[in-house]
């Protein structure tokens, strides 16, 4: 590793540490929990760093910089998208992206299924869900989201894998803890239901501020930008 960016092997240290802490308090171990490394406005040198440390899962919130990434990191590794993501914006990542966690209504669903089609590839995703019903953030309501799982399952170029969340910011998570605590029993419910293409493997929930909370609530996927590669400017 380039000696600038020795501080990012302290700080995956620091939060695999936090990772196995959480996760045994779940009745799991550290390796369940797939860390998704944020790279909005990371440069690609650091995110080659970090690469080389072993986390090869690379999350971006903008469809601009997720393709503009993707051909300039010549390393093994998986890109998701887990930004809000546009109907329009679809077809440039269609063919580039692992996992979308951010999946929220049925016209985004449909978009991906045609561009998804045209290439033939089945494309996984997350059902994003507004637990909290925040204004400002995006995702489903919970009344809503049996039913559109019911029309997304339907669409065969698509293959749902789970649930994804943001919670509130609140400097003490422990006050969100419920959020967490909702999008798991929701994923129970559903599980329940054995609708065709849908499978709730993946729990995206937790960020830098409040991932030993989510784990501890059944989080398996964690998406952490500062606490690993330092605060943005």
């Amino acid at each position: 590793m380039n000696r600038e960016f020795d501080y990012l092997r302290g700080n995956l240290e620091i939060i695999m540490s936090k990772i196995e802490r959480a996760a045994l308090k779940s009745g799991r171990k550290a390796d369940d929990i797939q860390i998704i490394a944020v790279t909005k406005t990371v440069e690609p040198e650091k995110i080659s760093a970090i690469i080389d440390e072993g986390i090869t899962e690379l999350g971006e919130n903008r469809v601009q910089e997720l393709v503009k990434k993707y051909d300039i990191i010549d390393k093994k590794c998986n890109w998701h998208h887990i930004g809000h993501l546009q109907t329009n914006k679809v077809k440039y990542i269609v063919d580039k992206v692992k996992l979308i966690h951010s999946v929220d209504r049925l016209s985004l669903a449909l978009e991906i299924q045609k561009r998804a089609e045209k290439i033939n590839r089945i494309v996984d995703v997350l059902i994003q869900v507004n637990v909290s019903k925040e204004e400002s953030k995006f995702g489903v309501y919970e009344e809503e989201l049996f039913e559109l799982l019911e029309k997304v399952n339907k669409l065969g170029n698509i293959r749902v894998r789970g649930l994804m969340t943001m919670a509130p910011y609140d400097e003490n998570p422990e006050n969100v803890r419920h959020v967490f605590a909702k999008l798991r029993d929701l994923s129970i419910d559903i599980q329940s239901k054995t609708l065709d293409n849908v499978s709730m493997e993946f729990l995206s929930m937790g960020m830098s501020n409040d991932f030993e909370v989510a784990i501890e609530e059944g989080s398996n996927m964690v998406r952490i930008g500062s606490a690993l590669f330092g605060e943005r400017v």
